[in-house]
């Protein structure tokens, strides 16, 4: 079968334009480490950039071909990203695919994969529409104008690949189809060998924004912190507007807290193996790629009971969950993992055994061949039932 994936080159939003690699998405990326391992795959990555790369590898796999599509500035938002559609399309038409699967509703993607003139399916990674309800985003933002592309979309696509319960009751009323999958997880993240800190390490994860909630995170912690020793590490980069103007305050007076900016896969993993637990008290989630990360190192995890969230951990036996707005409830979850160590532990070999079963590349891959399949006529499948980590479905992997 021959696949076009659209996905974002991460050298773009970075402007690391002399970066000789492309790179993606932890998502997208764990999927194609998937689609790697199905020699009957032939995939063709498309990704559109505003400015000319340095240089782009035209093979990233034996299976894997790339291409670096360069759409001057007005054809992005601005314009509706018809740049970036009628750029796509061209190079779409060219390889003559079987199937075109757009890769978010955040940007170009999902708009490329309506337009393409192939069968599509689009996966969203994003509730644009939900985020910008939670951000309250004001007229024309990129919030806002990303929430009206993704309504788009959903009414043209020929399916939704959604990563939760959540995002399926979300999407419902627009889509013709839906499918729940879950994210792949990047396999490295199996091979995490854990030597947890002497003094608890609570890890956060991702980008410094109201929606992460963050600054509500801490202040919750500080009943916990004048009566425990801890020590609070945030992972992810922080603006310079109000709110990443807060969160550095609320830093400069707590010695516990620790900001250490936007890292790597590499260097998350460092800081997974030395975590107590992960923390993710974000107001919206869909399948957030941190928590299966973890997961699959063996860390505990307590997080906001929103979203996607509830189909990925289960309560008291792969993680705790609190309400986002519950500051008593968030230090009960993070104190429940401080007291008791044997249950930690329970927890994370729970995580982990449920990472492997329902996570690893290898499986999600063969899931999306079937969808594939499904959208071509192909072969009829069965309601595909979403994991969960009570009733996880197992299938042998190599």
């Amino acid at each position: 079968m021959k696949i076009v994936l659209l996905t974002t080159d991460n050298r773009q939003p970075s402007r690391q334009f002399d970066n000789p690699n492309p790179w993606f998405g932890t998502a997208p990326e764990a999927l194609l480490q998937g689609f790697a391992g199905l020699p009957e795959v032939e995939v063709h990555i498309v990704s559109c950039t505003q400015y000319p790369m340095v240089s782009s590898p035209e093979k990233l796999t034996p299976n894997v071909w790339f291409y670096s599509l360069h759409v001057p500035k007005l054809g992005w938002m601005r314009t509706g990203y018809q740049g970036c559609i009628l750029a796509a399309r061209r190079k779409i038409q060219q390889i003559a695919p079987d199937v075109v699967h757009g890769q978010g509703t955040e940007r170009d993607c999902s708009l490329e994969a309506i337009f393409s003139g192939f069968p599509d399916v689009v996966t969203i990674h994003g509730n644009m529409r939900l985020v910008a309800q939670t951000q309250r985003a004001k007229p024309l933002s990129f919030y806002w104008l990303a929430a009206r592309f993704e309504a788009f979309t959903l009414r043209r696509t020929g399916g939704v690949i959604c990563l939760s319960r959540h995002t399926e009751n979300a999407v419902r009323a627009l889509a013709k189809r839906t499918w729940v999958v879950p994210n792949a997880v990047d396999p490295t993240f199996f091979d995490v060998t854990r030597a947890p800190d002497e003094l608890p390490l609570i890890l956060c994860a991702g980008s410094v924004t109201p929606w992460k909630n963050q600054n509500a995170f801490i202040r919750a912690l500080d009943p916990l912190a004048a009566k425990n020793k801890l020590r609070l590490v945030f992972l992810g980069g922080a603006g310079h507007d109000s709110y990443g103007r807060e969160f550095r305050g609320l830093l400069a007076t707590r010695p516990w807290c620790e900001h250490v900016d936007f890292a790597k896969r590499e260097v998350v993993k460092a800081w997974l193996a030395r975590a107590t637990a992960l923390a993710l008290p974000s107001l919206e989630e869909n399948c957030p790629m941190v928590i299966l990360e973890a997961a699959a190192a063996g860390v505990p995890v307590v997080a906001a009971k929103v979203g996607g969230v509830p189909d990925l951990i289960e309560e008291a036996k792969t993680g705790f969950l609190f309400a986002p707005d519950d500051a008593p409830g968030m230090a009960n979850a993070v104190s429940r993992i401080l007291n008791d160590a044997t249950a930690g532990r329970q927890m994370a070999a729970e995580a982990r055994r449920v990472a492997i079963e329902n996570f690893h590349p290898l499986r999600i891959a063969r899931r999306h061949l079937e969808i594939y399949r499904e959208v071509l006529g192909v072969k009829k499948s069965g309601r595909y039932s979403p994991l969960h980590p009570s009733n996880p479905q197992t299938e042998r992997l190599p």
